[in-house]
């Protein structure tokens, strides 16, 4: 099962820009880049965040008990480095593990998934617009299934935890 498609970065294709539409939903991830960004995190993680969630998820009304739930891991020593370290390198800006360099470079090749998949897109995504895999069976060689879930949407299992389970089922055979 996969939230969103296919799930593998494009490393070397990340500076090909994309539509402004989509451009403009990933801020965060530039923002991120520099070191205004990851002070930014390191002094306001939980109202980030908070505004990060309330951005993907646009329809999704969560209260303070279940962001405080999720956001009592912010307070991880290593949270800013390793969200800072992640959106630098999915554009290549940051340098991979060198022990997954082999791994890495053959997944640049896009390989397809030969494992039966189902992916499901929150109808309401607010950083993928009309869903993240709508173009992707081209990269599912098995039996492959899409299912758009409506008004949920950046953060499908906690949103709709109830069709996030029953894919997860359905994909083990249950």
């Amino acid at each position: 099962m996969t939230v969103g498609g296919y799930n593998i970065h494009d490393i070397p294709a990340s500076g090909r820009p994309q539509p402004p539409e989509d451009e403009h939903r990933m801020w965060y991830q530039y923002y991120f880049h520099g070191a205004r960004g990851q002070a930014g995190l390191e002094q306001n993680r939980r109202e980030l965040c908070k505004l990060l969630w309330r951005l993907w998820s646009p329809h999704w009304r969560f209260d303070d008990a279940i962001y405080e739930r999720s956001a009592a891991s912010f307070d991880n020593p290593d949270f800013v480095a390793v969200v800072v370290h992640s959106y630098r390198h999915r554009f290549g800006l940051a340098p991979g593990d060198p022990a997954l360099e082999d791994t890495e470079r053959k997944l640049t090749f896009q390989p397809p998934i030969a494992v039966p998949a189902i992916a499901l897109d929150g109808d309401g995504d607010g950083v993928m617009r009309a869903g993240g895999s709508r173009n992707h069976a081209r990269f599912f060689k098995a039996a492959y299934e899409r299912r758009v879930i409506p008004v949920v949407g950046h953060n499908l299992p906690q949103e709709a935890p109830r069709e996030f389970a029953q894919a997860v089922l359905a994909v083990a055979g249950q």
